[in-house]
């Protein structure tokens, strides 16, 4: 069993139906892997999702899907590792958003694998992440 974080790109297919991700994913999540997202995810995700044509069909989807992933709050440690992370990643000419250094901060905390399409984690050393799309 393996368990990863999603990040807001590797969660919004999960309310498009058919999508090879969401097929991908549910197929896992039926074979014993865990998915989880760390809150901040969930609201980037929540936000773009509302703000689509289909905005109403989408939370119905996502809302059917919901009970399947584990969530990590970000507390005041996560809070204070991923400031001092981003700090460290700008004095070595790397950009990270403070969501993604939250994400990255549980994401090396509980030793998981990150599904992202963002190459801002490239310059974290020993990220575990992955691209599924």
């Amino acid at each position: 069993m393996t368990e990863f974080v999603l990040d807001a790109n590797h969660i919004s297919p999960l309310v498009t139906l058919g999508h090879p991700l969401r097929v991908k994913i549910l197929e896992r999540l039926n074979d014993g892997d865990k998915f989880s997202i760390v809150v901040p995810a969930l609201h980037e995700f929540l936000y773009g999702i509302a703000l689509l044509p289909r905005a109403k069909k989408n939370l119905e989807i996502w809302q059917s899907l919901e009970g399947f992933f584990t969530y990590y709050a970000v507390d005041e440690i996560v809070a204070k590792q991923s400031a001092q992370l981003r700090v460290k990643l700008r004095m070595q000419g790397w950009q990270l958003d403070s969501i993604d250094s939250m994400i990255a901060v549980v994401v090396m905390q509980k030793d998981l694998i990150l599904l992202t399409t963002d190459k801002d984690f490239r310059g974290i050393p020993n990220m575990p992440y992955e691209n599924w799309r």
